[in-house]
């Protein structure tokens, strides 16, 4: 059974950093790909960044291009979101995803971190 369990959200003034941490088990993450979405209130979730276990192959979402990185750990099997320069439009609460690299839905999901971004 996968298991996927965030940590690191908070409150932060706008233009400072949090770093998201997902520590996940219960599975062969190789063959995985893992996200970070989010959903701020009333609003639809949202992918935010993604990456391919295997390489480290990531993309993002435009508006966070440049001020959030994904990254994991594979000794670790901890996946991480650092996220500089933020912005109000920020705040949501954040949550990491994973899927075999053979299915196009994300099959599992952590709890959730809120981060919220005072300005």
């Amino acid at each position: 059974q996968v298991q996927l369990v965030e940590s690191g959200g908070g409150l932060v003034q706008a233009g400072g950093s949090l770093r998201l941490s997902c520590a996940a088990s219960g599975g062969t993450f190789s063959a995985y790909a893992m996200a970070w979405f989010r959903q701020a209130p009333g609003k639809k979730r949202e992918l935010v960044a993604r990456i391919r276990w295997s390489d480290g192959n990531a993309d993002y979402r435009n508006s966070v291009k440049g001020r959030f990185t994904v990254s994991r750990d594979n000794a670790k099997n901890t996946v991480y979101l650092q996220m500089n320069s933020l912005k109000p439009e920020d705040t949501a609460v954040y949550y990491c995803a994973a899927r075999s690299s053979l299915v196009v839905s994300y099959r599992y999901w952590g709890q959730g971190t809120q981060v919220t971004v005072s300005s």
